[in-house]
């Protein structure tokens, strides 16, 4: 069953890039005592995700955090190594925080994996976005097609907070 809003986020690790290297971090650590915002995608460098999604939220990096939004976290089951290179590649800079859920531990916890084998993508996570305000979750939206871009989107974020 996949997570409702009201739910406290669950314990997990994932993991993002410091310059130490890839460095785990628990959900509490991430999310207590702050109001973020979470996107997945079901893959770094796929044409949904770097074309629409995750532009998206860096062109409206800005508003949202000029929104009382702490930060901006975005999630894929890729390792944090993938998740930096994507990052980079596409100018995220200090306007986000990539994170992999490489083993798919938060994503699967979270109730918002898919199976994705049939196009050889193996589990992955459902493309969605997410307030969270100090580990509770306040507003969920998760797509139906996770090839579409709207539910989850930037825009629609902005319009929740």
């Amino acid at each position: 069953m996949a997570i409702q809003e009201g739910d406290k986020i669950p314990e997990a690790t994932v993991h993002h890039m410091t310059d130490a290297g890839p460095t785990p971090i628990t959900t509490s650590e991430l999310f207590s005592g702050k109001r973020s915002v979470l996107f997945a995608v079901p893959g770094a460098f796929t044409p949904g995700c770097s074309m629409h999604h995750l532009p998206g939220f860096i062109d409206n990096s800005d508003e949202i955090l000029g929104k009382g939004v702490d930060q901006i976290v975005c999630l894929s089951v890729n390792d944090p190594f993938v998740m930096a290179a994507w990052g980079n590649d596409k100018g995220t800079g200090d306007k986000m925080l990539m994170v992999g859920d490489g083993n798919g531990e938060l994503t699967e916890a979270l109730g918002l994996s898919m199976d994705g084998s049939g196009f050889g993508l193996g589990k992955r996570s459902l493309r969605y976005s997410m307030i969270i305000d100090d580990n509770s979750l306040t507003k969920l939206n998760v797509e139906e097609n996770p090839g579409e871009v709207a539910t989850s989107s930037a825009e629609t974020i902005l319009s929740q907070l």
